[in-house]
């Protein structure tokens, strides 16, 4: 194993393997990182018996490469491998790899250090750490709007769901978010993005204003809630909350329509999936009112949600067709993904209440999105803290590919 460390500079690796080159040398692994300006280099390869002395050694060789890491002002080391290390090497090509993506508006050593120490606590090895965001000052001047770090590690039948599990309660109680993945070939194929509508897509409850409109915003509310926090079933919540309101004319919803905030990143991110040939869809428990003005608006492929019912310009107080619940979402989840000739494994789902779960457990990738405790304990990846912009570095992503 040669190792190679110093400031970093054009030409150091070709220096380097060019003495190389003069000797029978197999490469049989490479690795090179920059920090700041200072390189971590290191090859492991097999110096052919021909090329050794005596004492088995390469010495000639080592001497060359001596001379020239002196030269280049770099410090260099050279350590034996042994056959079992040799074969440990070998044999942890087929060890599992996840990949953890730390995102927040700032981060400090100590966020950092509990992640690792979690990591550590079981006994997952670290293969790589990069941030993958732009660079920032780090001071009070910076306005960078978020940081993302990526760190790659590997196991031989590690506890994935402990590690997980833990990872989201150092999220839970710091202001970052934590998304793990298999470092696997359906992570690098992700094709279609499914995400709810309300409090995701957008800011707000829809059925809330327009009970608010309806003058019965308090007792919707309350239903609301408790559907979302899976303190109910979401077709007896969703039938109680249409009844009340009956009445409510039409024109009021364009009103509504005008107040819809969308939510912080959703446009960078529909905008760059659209760019790379992503699909994306809306799959809604809200209405198809506002969800087909929200798709078109964004330039979004799909959109599933209930129709309202309506007669005389009013509400009847219920929905046209079949009400989008939970297995509702899941469904079609899996219907689009068949559409578009593709693996659930290459799906996102993105959704924040209780009826979301089915869809986020359906899909290869699910994320809550600040999402009450019931789903962020169930998706396995949770976002409170950046905007929806922030999928974009789980799908590999960096900032520099990222189209504002």
């Amino acid at each position: 194993m040669i190792s190679v460390n110093g400031m970093d500079r054009p030409g150091i690796t070709s220096a380097l393997v060019n003495i190389l080159a003069g000797y029978p040398v197999t490469v049989l692994d490479i690795d090179q990182s920059v920090i700041h300006n200072q390189l971590s280099w290191g090859m492991l390869v097999a110096v052919d018996a021909s090329a050794c002395g005596e004492n088995g050694k390469p010495d000639a060789l080592f001497k060359d490469l001596l001379f020239k890491a002196h030269e280049l002002e770099l410090a260099i080391s050279f350590t034996p491998v042994d056959p079992p290390e040799l074969q440990q090497w070998l044999n942890d090509g087929a060890i599992d790899r996840y990949i953890i993506t730390l995102l927040g508006r700032s981060m400090n050593a100590a966020l950092i250090a509990e992640v690792t120490e979690v990591i550590s606590a079981y006994q997952w090895n670290i293969a790589t750490i990069q941030r993958i965001s732009e660079r920032h000052r780090g001071d009070a001047s910076n306005d960078t709007p978020m940081i993302a770090v990526e760190i790659r590690i590997h196991h031989r039948n590690g506890d994935i769901d402990g590690l997980r599990r833990d990872c989201l309660a150092v999220a839970g109680r710091s202001e970052m978010d934590i998304a793990i993945q298999q470092d696997s070939i359906w992570r690098r194929n992700r094709r279609l993005v499914c995400f709810d509508m309300d409090s995701t897509l957008i800011q707000s409850e829809v059925i809330d204003m327009m009970a608010e409109a309806a003058g019965v915003g308090k007792q919707v509310s309350d239903i609301t809630s408790r559907a979302m926090h899976g303190e109910m079933d979401f077709k007896q919540s969703f039938t109680e909350r249409m009844a009340l309101l009956e009445g409510l004319p039409v024109d009021k919803l364009d009103q509504i329509d005008r107040e819809l905030k969308v939510t912080e990143g959703a446009e960078k991110l529909i905008s760059n999936l659209r760019l790379l040939g992503y699909k994306t869809a809306i799959l809604s428990g809200g209405f198809e009112f506002f969800a087909t003005r929200l798709a078109r608006r964004l330039g979004m492929d799909y959109v599933h949600a209930n129709g309202l019912d309506i007669a005389n310009g009013k509400l009847t107080g219920k929905v046209s067709g079949p009400i989008v619940d939970d297995q509702r979402k899941a469904e079609l989840l899996r219907s689009i993904a068949e559409t578009e000739g593709i693996q659930v494994q290459q799906v996102i789902a993105v959704g924040d209440g209780a009826n979301d779960i089915p869809m986020l457990s359906a899909a290869g990738l699910g994320i809550a999105f600040h999402a009450k405790p019931k789903v962020r304990d169930q998706a396995g990846n949770a976002f409170g803290t950046v905007g929806l912009d922030g999928i974009l570095y789980l799908i590999g992503m960096r900032e520099n590919e990222i189209r504002g």
